[in-house]
């Protein structure tokens, strides 16, 4: 026991390289708890790659149509900034009660229980959508009513009567996605979302340079790939072995458990819902501006760098969702709070890492939009806004 204590001692004045390894290590965990870390960037990575993906389909939608013209730029983003206000944002936040139902139902080992939850999103996925999309049909005379130009009130509405039956589609998928995140089945979804993602790039292609179609053929696309996108999705839950224990077919006991998900889900979509409209309602307020064509595509360009980077921290607090209802659903409250802390140390680095691409790339992303230099100029103006709203956004969407 002396000897071995003096060898400690010894250890510790002089200071040896293998104790210095030890106490690096022992300060980089007080820092930051490495194999959470590791838990939620495995599981929040994959998120993010599908959230950026799936919502890119729209997006690109837009950015192909904005390439026709500046008309028609303003046309599409003021379009998809309405039915992101009135519907996008509505079924993502409703989805979001599967986060905290299935994540703990998950960690409860309550596994049949999280398929019924996600039937009755479908059956709720199914209700609001159809009142959302007898808005969307007067989108035009609802426009001018808020007094937005008229030429570009009657092109939006032409984008989003095609985008009615993707919303549908958009609410099915969103719901699966929060289904296999809570199962920790990430891999799969990653490609499933790039492999929508490239197929709609050939279909938005084809429909507008290739078919008559034209500015039409933009949000056609983005609703087609959507549904693919859910097909895929659908296909995978219904065969996967995987998901037996969690999945065991349609059944009629979902029924009851739509007042528990409205629960959940009601609150979830507000939250979502105030925090988007905080923003696109910018892009309305922008076409009562003189120049209505630019203002609304230069705010829209900036709402939609703002949803991306937003996209990228709710990929983050989705993972740190699942771990904490997993941990409290096994009886774990402490590891449950140090899964939260961990998230927000790693929503600093994230945040960071998104400030300096917009810095140094702000050029760049404007081009997907527009070939305007007009626009381009415009926008990189507006990058020192963003790299100070950028922050703050991820911030609250972690908390």
């Amino acid at each position: 026991m002396s000897s071995s204590t003096s060898l400690d001692r010894v250890a510790l004045l002089t200071g040896g390289d293998n104790d210095f390894e030890e106490g690096k290590g022992r300060w980089w965990r007080r820092v930051l708890d490495w194999e959470e870390a590791n838990n939620q960037v495995f599981l929040s990575l994959p998120m993010i790659v599908c959230n950026v993906s799936y919502f890119s389909i729209t997006l690109i939608s837009v950015m192909f149509a904005g390439h026709l013209g500046e008309l028609e730029l303003a046309g599409a983003t003021l379009a998809n900034s309405w039915a992101s206000v009135t519907g996008f944002a509505f079924m993502l936040g409703l989805s979001g009660a599967l986060e905290t139902l299935c994540g703990q139902g998950f960690g409860a080992q309550l596994y049949r229980k999280l398929g019924l939850y996600l039937q009755a999103s479908y059956i709720i996925s199914c209700f609001f959508p159809i009142i959302i999309s007898i808005l969307w049909i007067y989108t035009e005379p609802i426009f001018i009513l808020l007094h937005q130009d008229p030429q570009i009130s009657k092109i939006a509405a032409l984008y989003m009567k095609d985008l009615i039956l993707g919303l549908f589609a958009y609410a099915f998928v969103q719901n699966i996605l929060r289904f296999l995140q809570t199962q920790s089945i990430v891999t799969s979804l990653v490609w499933f979302s790039v492999l929508s993602l490239g197929i709609h790039f050939g279909i938005v292609y084809t429909l507008i340079n290739q078919t008559s179609l034209g500015f039409k053929g933009a949000s056609l696309a983005a609703s087609i790939s959507l549904w693919i996108s859910f097909l895929l999705l659908a296909t995978y839950v219904g065969f996967a072995k995987k998901l037996k224990q969690t999945w065991e077919g349609l059944s009629s006991e979902s029924f009851g458990y739509i007042l528990t998900n409205l629960k959940v889900a009601l609150p979830s979509a507000a939250m979502v819902c105030l925090e988007d409209w905080a923003f696109e309602l910018l892009v309305l307020l922008a076409g009562l501006m003189p120049n209505s064509e630019i203002a609304i595509s230069l705010i829209s360009m900036c709402v939609n760098t703002e949803t991306i980077a937003f996209m990228f921290t709710y990929g983050l607090s989705a993972a740190a969702s699942t771990r904490v209802s997993n941990e409290l659903g096994a009886g774990n409250p402490n590891k449950a709070k140090n899964a939260m802390v961990v998230t927000l140390k790693l929503s600093i680095i994230l945040t960071l890492a998104l400030v300096l691409a917009l810095a140094f790339a702000h050029n760049v992303w404007a081009g997907f939009f527009s070939d305007s230099s007009l626009i381009k100029n415009k926008f990189a103006s507006m990058v020192s806004l963003l790299v100070i709203s950028v922050p703050l956004d991820s911030f609250q969407g972690i908390l």
